[in-house]
């Protein structure tokens, strides 16, 4: 009868591992896991993180909820002991396509962040925002003097696509109070609306200046992002229980924007009315 020193010997070298290896896991194997709970914490985060979360963010999580102060390589070492790995998101091709093609555009910041243009007209800015209401999304795309401040043209969609900025400019375009867009500059950031061929050539044929924010760098852009902080203020529209009910909200606040609300940096005026004392003071 074999003993079982033996047996163990035969056993250790089937698993590839060494007899003092196997007596070193059996001392230990009854003693708990002393990462466990470090463990549990870090997959809770990971897992609301929807397994999307490297250690970098982990680690913040871990010390904004739970005032925990983690070393990156502790971290790094349980997500690999548990088996905790980062899904990898795929390269876009559609975006890696367009940049071969060439065919979607960026253009020199032309605006430079000169916000205090003297004569209305002159400069645009350009944007898109979200509009949360009754558990769906609707897209607000509007273009701002940036003399008087005055929306001169919006659209308001249940979608995203190219038709949001498209009918915009057609909107634009049956602005009776402008009379030509000759070099008027247009500025907007490097998204894929306004770099778009369709966008970009409809700009052309009006023989606008197109004009882009740096990358990244939403600053360039203010004036038309501070009207959106001031439509979210003013307006509840997240209370909207339908589009139609929305988009309604939507023109009678920016009608009231332009034409009844007063504002301190346009000399206690409205925009329209601030647009007009720029006119008539300029003849």
């Amino acid at each position: 009868m074999r003993s079982v020193g033996k047996d163990i010997q035969i056993l250790c070298g089937i698993a590839g591992v060494s007899r003092s290896g196997y007596y070193r896991w059996l001392k230990d194997v009854d003693k708990p896991d002393k990462d466990y709970e470090d463990y549990l914490l870090i997959k809770e985060i990971f897992e609301k993180g929807k397994r999307k979360l490297g250690w970098r963010t982990i680690q913040m999580k871990l010390f904004t909820i739970h005032r925990i102060v983690m070393n990156h390589k502790k971290i790094i070492r349980i997500k690999n002991k548990y088996n905790l790995f980062t899904k990898v998101r795929r390269a876009n091709p559609y975006k890696a396509m367009l940049k071969k093609t060439k065919e979607h555009r960026t253009f020199e910041n032309v605006l430079n962040r000169k916000f205090n243009q003297a004569k209305p007209f002159r400069a645009f800015g350009t944007d898109i925002t979200y509009l949360p209401f009754n558990h769906r999304m609707a897209y607000l795309s509007a273009v701002k003097d940036m003399a008087s401040g005055e929306i001169v043209a919006f659209e308001v969609s249940r979608h995203i696509e190219i038709d949001i900025v498209l009918n915009t400019v057609n909107n634009m375009k049956q602005n009776k109070n402008i009379s030509s867009f000759t070099n008027i500059i247009i500025h907007s950031d490097q998204g894929a609306h306004y770099t778009s061929p369709q966008y970009i050539n409809m700009i052309k044929e009006l023989n606008m200046v197109q004009s882009m924010s740096r990358k990244g760098n939403c600053i360039d852009n203010a004036p038309t992002e501070s009207f959106f902080g001031h439509l979210k203020d003013d307006v509840d529209y997240t209370s909207c229980k339908s589009f139609e009910e929305l988009k309604e909200l939507i023109n009678n606040y920016i009608h009231y924007y332009n034409n009844e609300r007063q504002q301190w940096n346009l000399k206690k005026m409205t925009p329209v009315e601030y647009r007009n004392h720029l006119i008539f003071s300029q003849k």
